[in-house]
């Protein structure tokens, strides 16, 4: 499955697209627009992802490689 596909998948079953998690991550301080902030591990922002959003695990890495900065 392409990165693009997981991204689609996601919002299909969120109603949340990649600006939307950016900004929500924003919210809770695990990321900037430069990546994620000092000392957010990426099992923190998929504990967060499986519980809200009921993501599986390679969906919510999909999203942390998001706010890591890849775009394909």
């Amino acid at each position: 499955m392409s990165f693009q596909a997981y991204l689609d998948n996601i919002q299909t079953k969120t109603g949340k697209g990649p600006d939307d998690f950016k900004a929500m991550a924003a919210e809770k301080g695990f990321a900037t627009g430069d990546g994620l902030t000092a000392g957010t591990k990426a099992g923190d922002i998929t504990a967060w992802l499986k519980q809200d959003f009921d993501l599986g695990h390679g969906h919510a890495m999909a999203v942390v490689a998001l706010l890591k900065g890849r775009t394909s």
